[in-house]
């Protein structure tokens, strides 16, 4: 397994440990590593600071597994919800002091209440689901073989996924990828993509890139990102995993073209004109 990987949105309040506060806060965690999240101070450290007097000091932490992560929260009062964000209003409730109760969404959010009458949140990325063949294809247990991209279509993820591979499978021959920009205004309209925004849209992308598909960062990439002190590294590294995870999913056949039904109806081009007679 990859581990998960824990995001606070900018604005949230958030601050990662040794990192000054005020924007937003991506944390990677490794089966069998932790990370504790609440108010902190200097006698209560914790890597996730969330900055709202109605959170304890040490909220709550999260632990990874080999395939799930658990959620503990030590308050003594308040309980936090999890919810899924792609099942229809599905949600867990972890009492407070509950320690590791066992969270099996592949994408969650974690929210805490506040006394303002809002709530802070942030997302988790878990750990893959992985599939065994079909029932009936013969072989041990122990000998199984698992899917090498384990992917759910009916993730959001995956319809962003979809929306970036969409030119190649209308056989449009792009130039390039669309950008983060293009998805969001292609997603528009649509149940559950039609609310993403530009920065949820690259936090499905680095999902998928890193932690679904495992492309890596290409070399290319790399090499300009280490050799400049500007935002230009940053730029390749997304246009080289955008590029490199549609590659991926056209190759493998993992995004085909019956997948474009998930996507909202495109736009018809205005009508041109009547001619004059």
């Amino acid at each position: 397994m990859s581990g998960i990987v824990v995001h606070l949105p900018q604005g949230s309040g958030g601050v990662a440990d040794g990192e000054p506060g005020g924007g937003a806060v991506t944390l990677r965690l490794g089966p069998g590593e932790v990370v504790r999240f609440g108010r902190g101070s200097s006698t209560t450290p914790v890597e996730l600071r969330l900055a709202d007097e109605a959170i304890s000091r040490l909220a709550g932490e999260i632990r990874v597994t080999e395939d799930h992560w658990q959620l503990t929260n030590h308050s003594t009062t308040q309980s936090y919800l999890v919810e899924n964000p792609e099942g229809a209003g599905e949600y867990l409730r972890v009492s407070p002091r509950r320690a590791g109760a066992p969270i099996p969404f592949e994408f969650a959010r974690v929210v805490l209440p506040t006394r303002r009458g809002t709530t802070v949140s942030f997302q988790v990325f878990a750990p893959d689901h992985v599939y065994l063949d079909p029932p009936g294809t013969g072989g041990s247990w122990a000998s199984r073989t698992v899917t090498a991209y384990s992917l759910d279509e009916t993730a959001t993820y995956f319809l962003v996924l979809v929306a970036l591979c969409e030119p190649w499978l209308r056989d449009q021959s792009p130039v390039s990828v669309p950008t983060t920009p293009q998805v969001v205004e292609r997603l528009r309209g649509h149940a559950a993509g039609g609310r993403l925004t530009a920065r949820a849209v690259s936090s499905h992308i680095d999902y998928l890139a890193d932690e679904k598909l495992r492309i890596g960062l290409p070399a290319a990439a790399a090499v300009s990102e280490a050799g400049s002190g500007s935002g230009t590294g940053a730029v390749d590294r997304r246009n080289g995993k955008r590029d490199a995870v549609v590659g991926i999913a056209l190759r493998f056949g993992i995004v085909r073209e019956e997948h474009l039904t998930l996507l909202p109806p495109r736009a018809e081009p205005a009508a041109r004109g009547r001619s004059a007679t």
